[in-house]
């Protein structure tokens, strides 16, 4: 892997990380407002959408950044299936050592989860282009 790749995949994932943090801020702002006052299906469905706000936050923060580096972009729900799946399982697993730390799993794994997503599709995209180049494909020959 180059080190410009690499570069360049890093502030992605920073960018992405930067927006699944404000997604998460505003989250707990409104679950902190709301929580104390209301009824146990407003607790459910706050708790159950714990996951999907840093995972939007994480999809949109590459959406974006992938517009400041020009790269071609993927649609949302299929950039929002990474991170939304690192997120759930964050969740799952930090949840055992008390409610208010899934913050750190969803994180964790999220972030980890979008580093995988950005390795896997930038060497697909690699092996793409190295695969057309090996063909010959694209290219003009001028003889």
């Amino acid at each position: 892997m180059r080190i410009r790749r690499l570069a360049v995949m890093s502030a992605r994932i920073a960018v992405s990380v930067l927006f699944a943090g404000l997604f998460y801020v505003v989250w707990l702002a409104v679950f902190l407002g709301l929580f104390k006052e209301s009824a146990i299906l407003v607790k459910a469905v706050l708790w159950t959408v714990a996951p999907l706000i840093p995972a939007a936050g994480f999809a949109l923060g590459l959406a974006v950044a992938k517009r400041w580096t020009q790269v071609p972009q993927e649609g949302f729900l299929r950039t929002l299936i990474w991170p939304l799946v690192g997120c759930v399982l964050g969740a799952v697993v930090a949840v055992w050592f008390g409610p208010m730390l899934i913050v750190f799993g969803m994180f964790l794994v999220g972030t980890g989860s979008v580093a995988l997503r950005e390795v896997v599709t930038n060497d697909c995209k690699a092996g793409k282009q190295e695969h057309r180049r090996s063909r010959g494909v694209g290219q003009i020959d001028n003889r």
